[in-house]
């Protein structure tokens, strides 16, 4: 199973974890792959405590971190705006939209100084130019820190340039064949061809049509496949397809390490892959989720479209911290929780160490690339 990604990364097999969990992360990059953490959600301060648990507890074994700078959003111009001024653009009507919502479904409110903190967290995010860079700064300045990623635009130059200086590889990750082709004039290393089954920001092309078409337009530039790839069957597919590797998100959220909410995981573990949605309803660009009472309440023609990314987020912020506090207790709660999922979800019905997951990946991989070997007269 070894392709040139895994000596490009310094890693057993080619398999690279996506999760905004530490514990996964260092998991499979013990195991053999590349944990590879979300950090758009973290401050400097607290990408530092989660970077020196890597570090502890990641065997020496490398690992990666995932940054989201969209190549478009409000204030794109400025490099990312302030919280307070992007609070301003937030119509009044979509206030009050939110509030019927957590209305209807009988959403409990939470003590106020926990909705300033949740407010004040969302408008942190760091999905803008300004808010990565310092990220990005920690990320490169860590010994294990192998790759760096980027998604929903090419890699900026701030980011290639300084993870090239820095010794390490950068990856984008892509939608469209012309988005691939963007990303290597951008000087990626990786690219990551991310189907429309894929679990969070996606777009419209299944895996199986989109790999071949990066593949035949990056060149030499490796390519990972991702989106709808939870087994080694769809690894040995994917290598079949041209790529030296596989990128996965959805497979680790039901995992024992995952820090998953358990009501959500519960969902996950019952869900098929008919079960998710491509909706706007959780950042205001288009991201497979599982469908829930509060994706459909968004897709209903008579109420407000989704704000742009990151208006929508800002919006949203309390009314989600709100339905996770309640969802183990109130019935409005867990019907309105949900998270970003693929249609792998289908597939993800057993909790296992991830650890476990990869390892059974590598075996279903040997056994499915065996199985197409035989295909093959040798004498012909």
């Amino acid at each position: 199973m070894r392709t040139p990604v895994c000596d490009q990364l310094d890693i057993e097999f080619p398999i690279l974890a996506f999760s905004h969990c530490r514990d996964v992360v260092a998991a499979v990059s013990r195991a053999g792959g590349l944990g590879v953490l979300g950090a758009v959600a973290f401050s400097p301060a607290q990408l530092e405590i989660e970077l020196d648990w890597i570090d502890e507890h990641v065997g020496g074994r490398a690992y990666g971190v995932d940054l989201l700078v969209p190549a478009k959003y409000i204030g794109v111009e400025e490099g990312g705006l302030d919280a307070s001024k992007l609070d301003e653009m937030i119509p009044e009507e979509h206030k009050r939209f939110v509030n019927s919502i957590l209305e209807k479904y009988g959403v409990p409110t939470i003590p106020a100084d926990e909705a300033v903190q949740v407010r004040r967290g969302a408008g942190l995010l760091s999905w803008s130019h300004k808010g990565a860079q310092p990220l990005l700064d920690i990320a490169l300045a860590r010994q294990g820190v192998r790759l760096i990623a980027n998604a929903l635009g090419p890699a900026p130059d701030f980011m290639v340039q300084g993870g090239h200086d820095a010794g390490k590889v950068v990856a984008g990750l892509v939608g469209k064949r012309q988005h691939a082709e963007r990303q290597v004039q951008a000087g990626v290393d990786i690219i990551v061809a991310q189907g429309y089954e894929a679990g969070g920001h996606t777009g419209e092309v299944a895996t199986m049509v989109l790999v071949p078409e990066v593949v035949d337009a990056v060149g030499d530039t490796p390519v990972l496949a991702a989106g709808g790839i939870a087994t080694g069957r769809q690894i040995a597919a994917s290598m079949a397809l041209g790529a030296q590797g596989v990128w996965c998100g959805s497979v680790w959220l039901t995992t024992e390490e995952a820090e998953t909410h358990p009501v959500v995981k519960e969902k996950f573990l019952a869900a098929t892959s008919s079960d998710t949605v491509r909706s706007r309803a959780s950042t205001g660009k288009p991201a497979r989720q599982l469908r829930s009472a509060w994706t459909d309440e968004w897709a209903d023609p008579s109420t407000p479209d989704p704000l742009p990314m990151p208006l929508h987020g800002m919006l949203i912020a309390e009314a989600q911290g709100r339905i996770a506090r309640a969802a183990a207790t109130n019935p409005g709660a867990k019907d309105l929780v949900n998270y970003f999922v693929g249609q792998a979800v289908g597939q993800m019905n057993q909790v296992k160490p991830a650890a476990q997951v990869v390892l059974d990946m590598v075996d279903e991989f040997i056994v499915a690339a065996e199985r197409v070997a035989h295909l093959v007269d040798p004498d012909s």
